[in-house]
């Protein structure tokens, strides 16, 4: 009589907001500059997203979109202000929920790390903000603080903008909390030096993050919201010396004011913004451990530079789900490439942000012919 067949937990359901998963592997979110001049998606978008959904059962997390024309500071980037938007990314949406998989869009402000050109070219209204008045490094200026009424003003921009994202089909949304942009800016104290109730402490400056939280969740439900985090990411002139008691504040929040918040989702120390890194002597202890102990029995989305091999062993170790950038960019049926063992590798990275443009977008091959099923 043969044994039974153990299923490895990347390819085991498990349950994201309230609804049954066929397997672990996640899409990740991936800027890839395909949206129009005035931020609105097309049929490359509709295209690009469907092939990614077409083994049943995945979940997708968009690129990062704009929560308002003037959070933003870059071309060719989606948003979900207006109406167009709107339905625009629900011809996306719908494209997904078609081939039996759910999509989670992803919703970013840019603070400092605006290109305050592309600002004033797309209105000259729009500031050039931040937290503190503290600038990238090889930034061309320094942004002006917000003050306490626009810190409200853009809790209520990411609010309406998750409304936006219901309304054009999404199954929840991801506040973009990574990489240096505007949440992580006040989370950190390399970029906050705020002295009101918005910097200083660590319960200051995890507030505007809360505060977004609390009001998302409030209008759509804590098991439609995530939030990404990268505690290790020096991207873009972060990571404060002592990150730990910060995120681990911010991370036992979310628990105790949301217990159906829907996941967290970690960035690995061993990638930096949009590049592996290597890391430096001494690191490696540097893990998402410390994060994961508070956050159980919840679920945990891991990221950053994962292979087959630690994929596999991620999920077996934890139960983490596993998201993928690169190697979703080239093969659109990732998950049926890793669960029949099948070669993958990571594209052209040439095409990976080329605007408007379907080559190295939507002309990866398929495994095969069929539509793809586990």
């Amino acid at each position: 009589m043969s044994s039974p067949v153990t299923v490895p937990k990347l390819f085991q359901p498990i349950k994201v907001g309230g609804r049954m998963y066929a397997h672990r592997v996640v899409m990740a979110p991936l800027t890839r500059y395909r949206a129009n001049k005035a931020h609105v998606h097309g049929d490359l978008a509709v295209e690009y997203y469907g092939q990614r959904a077409t083994v049943p059962g995945t979940l997708i997390i968009t690129e990062a979109t704009f929560i308002a024309a003037k959070a933003g500071g870059y071309r060719n980037v989606p948003g979900i202000w207006s109406d167009e938007q709107v339905v625009a990314w629900k011809r996306v949406t719908d494209a997904v929920h078609g081939n039996g998989s759910r999509i989670f869009c992803q919703l970013w402000a840019l603070g400092r790390a605006a290109d305050p050109q592309v600002l004033e070219e797309e209105d000259p209204s729009f500031p050039f903000v931040a937290p503190s008045d503290i600038p990238m490094t090889g930034s061309p200026k320094a942004p002006r603080p917000l003050t306490i009424s626009e810190i409200k003003e853009y809790i209520k921009l990411y609010t309406t903008a998750a409304k936006n994202a219901i309304r054009a089909g999404f199954d929840g949304v991801e506040l973009h909390g990574a990489n240096g942009y505007l949440v992580d800016q006040f989370l950190q104290d390399v970029s906050n030096k705020r002295t009101d109730e918005y910097g200083g402490s660590i319960e200051n400056r995890s507030r505007f993050a809360l505060e977004i939280i609390d009001s998302v969740t409030n209008v759509i439900g804590e098991e439609r919201m995530g939030i990404r985090l990268s505690p290790w990411g020096d991207f873009q002139d972060m990571r404060m010396p002592d990150l730990k008691p910060t995120f681990s504040y911010l991370v036992s929040q979310i628990a105790a004011r949301h217990p159906n918040f829907a996941y967290i989702h970690v960035v690995e120390a061993r990638t930096n913004g949009n590049r592996d890194r290597v890391p430096e002597p001494g690191e490696a202890s540097f893990d998402n451990d410390f994060l994961r102990k508070i956050w159980a029995p919840r679920t945990f989305i891991s990221a950053g530079g994962h292979s087959r091999e630690t994929a596999f062993e991620t999920a077996e170790k934890n139960g983490d789900l596993v998201a993928f950038g690169r190697f979703f960019i080239s093969h659109p049926d990732l998950p049926l490439r890793l669960a029949q063992n099948l070669p993958i590798s990571k594209g052209d990275r040439d095409t990976y942000y080329s605007k408007e443009d379907p080559h190295g977008y939507i002309d990866y091959p398929f495994t095969d012919d069929t539509q793809a099923k586990l």
